[in-house]
């Protein structure tokens, strides 16, 4: 099963035209890349399905001719296209399905090769990959997540716990918001399984205004409380939401509604989405700074970093990223990257903070190097709100 990668740009900017020239071109490439007993069929748009004949009935013997044949298309599909006055360069994604026997209908076959196809996909496109039983309980699972996800959010049944964030001198002087799903049959749901699906979904949208209003009403209430009051409350943005055309006017609304101080609000944002549409993410943060919000820059390091949307960007503090952190005692590398780290953001007048803080060691390495704030398990794990409270009292005593 092969499909084009990015089809639908070549349509887009060069024209239906040009897509049509490219789509016979790949018909008659794929013709010279099987033999005369096997068979080449376009499925529609920009699908295209070979059936291999006459192969081993041995697994191994089968697996290797395909992978020989995929390999042998991957490569004649990568050559230049000479479309009318362009040199074009497509590349296909390519999932194959072994016909096992008379139990498998040529419908599942199909659905097999498909599947197999958008793991090539989600591996980075430009290669192929193999369907397997595993495959197909990974996708099962999945739906089932994506449809006990969207009645989460009606059952309500996310919660917020919250990791301190400690001053050297050992006050506590925030805490990071982190989202929680106590599923009633899978028990606690892993943030690193939900959030991927609910971002491809869109139910990070809702579930991000929930996460929001839930910390500003929590930060809200601390302000009755001079031993509370000076608190910090970060929140993780996504990029699906940060780039929503309402995010401002929701952050706006919660602050209006809850009554939280927008200056101990911190939106804590990833380097990727700094960098995908610069202008429009400095208009958003400027907007979201003339409310008197800050910003704290998350898992530096770990992605684009460039100095000159540092200089730019409105920030408030960098986050030195755990990887780095982990291994600071043991590799030269990390702890140059977090004395870089260190010095970069006293140049330019941020905060810093390190994350993954475990060991008295880390820390102390840390203090040397000039970092003063500290996030992690040597501190404190994220804790629920009842748990919060009295730490909080006990750490500001």
């Amino acid at each position: 099963f092969i499909d084009l990668d990015n089809f639908k740009t070549l349509n887009d900017t060069l024209g239906h035209d040009q897509g049509d020239l490219l789509l016979q071109q790949v018909a008659q490439r794929l013709n010279t890349s099987v033999r005369s007993v096997d068979t080449v069929a376009r499925l529609g748009g920009d699908e295209f399905v070979v059936m291999l004949e006459e192969l081993s009935p041995k697994p191994h013997e089968l697996a290797l001719h395909a992978r020989g044949v995929g390999e042998k298309i991957l490569a004649m599909l990568a050559v230049p296209y000479a479309l009318q006055g362009y040199q074009y360069r497509s590349t296909p994604s390519i999932g194959i399905a072994p016909f096992t026997g008379e139990h498998t209908t040529v419908g599942e076959l199909l659905k097999q090769a498909d599947l197999a196809m958008y793991q090539a996909k989600t591996a980075g496109r430009n290669t192929l990959r193999f369907f397997d039983p595993d495959m197909q309980a990974v996708v099962t699972a999945r739906a089932g997540l994506e449809t006990d996800l969207r009645s989460a959010l009606m059952q309500e049944e996310f919660l917020l716990h919250f990791q301190p964030q400690i001053h050297q001198s050992g006050r506590c002087v925030g805490v990071e918001a982190l989202v929680r799903w106590a599923h009633p049959q899978r028990g606690m749901v892993s943030p690193a399984q939900f959030i991927p699906l609910a971002e491809e979904t869109g139910l990070i949208l809702p579930l991000g205004r929930w996460v929001l209003h839930t910390a500003c009403k929590l930060l809200a209430s601390w302000q009755s409380d001079p031993a509370l009051s000076h608190l910090t409350m970060a929140v993780n943005v996504s990029s699906r939401q940060f780039r929503h055309a309402s995010f401002v006017d929701d952050v706006a609304r919660v602050l209006a509604i809850t009554g939280a101080p927008s200056a101990q609000l911190k939106l804590e944002l990833t380097e990727s989405l700094l960098v995908e549409d610069m202008e429009t993410t400095i208009a958003t943060m400027t907007a979201l700074r003339s409310y008197g919000v800050g910003f704290s820059l998350d898992d530096f390091g770990t992605g684009y970093s460039s100095l000159s949307y540092l200089k730019r960007m409105p920030l408030d503090q960098l986050k030195i990223d755990q990887s780095f952190v982990r291994d600071l005692l043991t590799d030269p590398n990390d702890a140059a990257i977090v004395d870089t780290i260190i010095g970069l953001s006293r140049s330019l007048g941020l905060e810093v903070i390190a994350e993954g803080v475990e060991t008295p060691e880390q820390c102390a390495l840390l203090a040397r190097a000039g970092c003063q704030l500290y996030q992690g398990y040597l501190f404190s794990r994220a804790l629920s709100v009842d748990v919060l409270d009295s730490f909080l009292r006990t750490s500001q005593a």
